[in-house]
C-alpha cells in the first residue's frame, strides 16, 4: 500500500476478527501549515482503508520501506483430527473411540 508521506509512527494497523484496518493520521505541524507551495503531488490527508480477510488469515506483521507499506499475511488452518467411526450391527449402540 503506498503511504508516501506518512512516518511509523503515523501509522496504525489493527486486525479484528476477519477485518485489516490501516488508518493513517497525519501529525499536526503548524509549520507545515504555514508553507506555501505551487504545486503538492501527494496529499498528506488521513486516511481509513478496511480489508476483509478470509477465515484463519492472520497479520503476522507491517514494513514501512520507502513509503510503501508491506502487511504480511499467514495462513494458519487448524490441523483436523481424523477421527473413527465404527460400523456396527443396526440392533448393537456404537462405541466412539477417539
Amino acid at each position: 500500500m503506498a503511504v508516501a508521506g506518512f512516518s511509523e509512527a503515523e501509522l496504525n494497523v489493527t486486525q479484528r476478527e476477519n477485518e485489516l484496518q490501516v488508518t493513517g493520521q497525519a501529525a499536526a505541524n503548524g509549520e507545515e501549515e504555514k508553507k506555501e507551495y505551487l504545486y503538492r503531488g501527494i496529499a498528506g490527508r488521513n486516511f481509513d482503508r478496511r480489508f476483509e480477510l478470509a477465515d484463519h488469515v492472520k497479520v503476522a506483521g507491517a514494513k514501512l520501506t520507502n513509503g510503501l507499506l508491506t502487511v504480511e499475511l499467514q495462513r494458519e488452518v487448524p490441523k483436523e483430527k481424523a477421527r473413527a467411526i465404527p460400523v456396527v450391527n443396526g440392533g448393537e449402540k456404537p462405541a466412539l473411540t477417539h
